[in-house]
């Protein structure tokens, strides 16, 4: 697998979290957790991304400063040797998906009706 370096960052160990680019997504680099092909990642390591692209993956915030996600385990020894995982880590892949949606748009309606006075 080809890996695109975008970004690392929270973890003063130098093996931190890493964001990669991917032939076929994104490989995230986190923190193991008790569930296989779950990892925890720091919320900055998202602003490494891509631009216009997120990842395509459900992020649940654990109220630590950390999302937890799930992806493909990576497990063949090619795409393992070109990583520096620490201990504790591990690395998953995600789709990468292009972002679509920018905000409301100002002819949208509003949902708590007009504004009095207006």
């Amino acid at each position: 697998m080809r890996l695109q370096f975008l970004g690392k960052g929270g973890s003063g160990q130098g093996q931190c979290p890493t964001l990669y680019a991917t032939d076929h997504g994104y490989l995230v680099q986190g923190w193991e957790t008790d569930e296989a092909g779950t990892i925890e990642i720091p919320h900055l390591l998202l602003g490494f991304a891509e631009p216009d692209t997120f990842i395509g993956a459900t992020l649940s915030d654990t109220g630590r400063g950390t999302f937890s996600l799930s992806g493909r385990p990576i497990t063949d020894d090619e795409t393992l040797s070109q990583l520096d995982l620490a201990d504790d880590e591990t690395a998953i892949e995600v789709p990468k998906r292009e972002r679509k949606f920018f905000g409301a748009t100002a002819t949208r309606p509003s949902v708590l009706g007009p504004v009095p006075g207006s």
